[in-house]
């Protein structure tokens, strides 16, 4: 510091003994100053802010990682979903391949028939266009295989040139649920955005205890520790180091802040009521979502069994056409369309088989499993 005079005051005693000092030196100056200084501070009451904070850090974290696993969950749905595509693709590719051999047999009998004398030419055109039209639908459904193939190696996060094998073999064993209304009540224990939502609806009703507690006084322990050189509570100053300390409770209280703690109350009641109706919109939709993909897998498992009697006619009506266009009784369009009428039987079979199939994973999606 900058050089001052030191406080001092006349000896009046000087003068009758000369051995006295002539000044008495009150407050001497120290011109290098020196401060440490250690400050504690704890909150003893804030109208429950810092409680009410950390409920709502809690529960929006809390929120937060359900929303992951609801993110987790719809993955695991997606991927399944792709399975059981590529998987029907492959199924497809395999029955347009045998359509394909049965289509060629039969050229290879009409041609047979037209060199004895007993089909014409238009009938081995016609099987010929047939063949065409399989093999063209064979390099479509090839395409689509690859599709697939890539869609179920993005989501699993694998080299999209990965080829895969698919080891499921489907073999309809239809799966047992309860009713609708158990499985909706188990949607709403299980499904993580029912969770996220409620922990949310929690936040919103610690956000108004935390709106409200700028109606309370704020309640504050202090403590402070000094180590100066010199001490300005010394007296009188020495240059010297010394140590001190002081504790005191602060109060403060805002009388009158323009109505912003009325304001911030109302509006966090009416955020706590906004999540509370998103609560019951989102009940609403999962019920509505659940009650579908019910129907959907009971649906999907009647279709596999009208599916399953159609194939097992059209493969009848196949085999005995067939063996009666050989011994030459029945006429080379009823054999086209008897190859026809199986392919398609067959393919609505594997598509009701898929579709039961991704019914159930959807249904347990949405039911939380």
């Amino acid at each position: 510091l900058s050089e001052v005079p030191s406080a001092s005051f006349p000896n009046p005693l000087a003068s009758l003994n000369p051995s006295l000092p002539k000044e008495f030196t009150i407050s001497p100056s120290v011109f290098d100053n020196y401060l440490t200084k250690l400050s504690v501070t704890q909150p003893l009451f804030l109208g429950n802010k810092i409680s009410s904070a950390t409920e709502i850090a809690e529960y929006s974290s809390q929120a937060t990682q359900e929303d992951f696993n609801k993110d987790k969950n719809e993955l695991v749905f997606n991927i399944k979903n792709a399975y059981w595509s590529l998987y029907k693709a492959m199924q497809f590719q395999k029955l347009l391949n045998e359509n394909v051999q049965q289509v060629q047999a039969h050229l290879t009998d009409v041609q047979n028939f037209l060199k004895q004398g007993m089909a014409t030419t238009n009938d081995v055109l016609k099987v010929q266009v047939q063949l065409s039209n399989v093999q063209l639908a064979q390099l479509d459904i090839k395409n689509n295989v690859q599709l697939a193939m890539l869609a179920l190696n993005n989501l699993m996060g694998i080299a999209l040139d990965t080829e895969l094998e698919l080891t499921s073999n489907i073999k309809h064993e239809p799966k047992t649920f309860s009713d609708v209304n158990s499985l909706v009540q188990k949607s709403f224990t299980n499904r993580s955005e029912i969770r996220a939502m409620d922990l949310r609806v929690k936040a919103s009703a610690s956000a108004i205890t935390l709106a409200k507690s700028n109606w309370y006084p704020q309640v504050f322990l202090s403590g402070n520790y000094n180590y100066a050189r010199p001490n300005p509570r010394i007296f009188p100053t020495k240059d010297e180091f010394k140590d001190t300390w002081d504790i005191g409770v602060g109060v403060s209280f805002d009388v009158w802040n323009w109505g912003q703690t009325s304001e911030q109350t109302a509006q966090a009641k009416t955020q706590y009521e906004q999540a509370q109706d998103g609560m019951k919109l989102l009940q609403d939709g999962i019920t509505l979502e659940v009650t579908q993909n019910y129907l959907s897998v009971q649906q999907a498992k009647e279709k596999i069994s009208v599916a399953q009697k159609t194939v097992e006619q059209a493969e009848e009506n196949y085999r005995v056409t067939n063996e009666k266009f050989k011994q030459g009784v029945a006429l080379n369009s009823d054999l086209l369309d008897a190859e026809v009428a199986l392919l398609q039987a067959k393919t609505n079979l594997t598509q009701a088989q898929i579709d039961y199939e991704i019914s159930v994973a959807r249904l347990e999606k949405s039911v939380g499993e």
